[in-house]
């Protein structure tokens, strides 16, 4: 089972970086060109926020009950002074629930904006931390600890 959520964990991952970058490009777009709010720009938003918290659930998973790095790690005596139980045991989760709520938030937003131009922007703005944050919280081995790209 273990196995199985973090193969799903990992690969997810890129649907999440997909959906992300899309959603922010079509917001920044959107709003820069001045163009109408479409149908696509609603549902790559909702494949975001969607695939966002897929994620967190997965990870949630991940972190209550299987994972040695997850809550596991954390009950273990020095764990906040090793750095890769800290990532995985707070920072990693902490910032990526962060992201998917930042998500939320933003389709929230941009349904309750005014006019499409102020859809755009909301999107571009709460798509944008997220998907930043996203970035900088993925377990690349640059600032945190290093995880295989693709997992078979």
């Amino acid at each position: 089972m273990y196995q199985t959520l973090l193969l799903l964990h990992s690969w997810l991952r890129w649907f999440v970086l997909g959906a992300g970058l899309l959603a922010v490009l079509r917001a920044y777009l959107g709003w820069t060109g001045r163009r109408p709010f479409t149908k696509g720009d609603n549902g790559i938003s909702a494949a975001f926020s969607g695939f966002m918290w897929l994620q967190v659930i997965i990870g949630l998973g991940l972190y209550f009950g299987l994972s040695p790095w997850g809550l596991n790690a954390m009950k273990q005596p020095g764990a906040m002074k090793d750095p890769t139980a800290r990532f995985f045991g707070m920072e990693h989760i902490a910032v990526m629930v962060l992201a998917a709520i930042l998500a939320q938030v933003g389709r929230i937003a941009l349904k309750r904006a005014p006019s499409d131009t102020m859809k755009h922007k909301k999107a571009f703005t709460y798509f944008a931390i997220a998907l930043v944050l996203v970035l900088l919280m993925i377990p690349w081995g640059i600032w945190n600890p290093a995880r295989p790209l693709f997992r078979f």
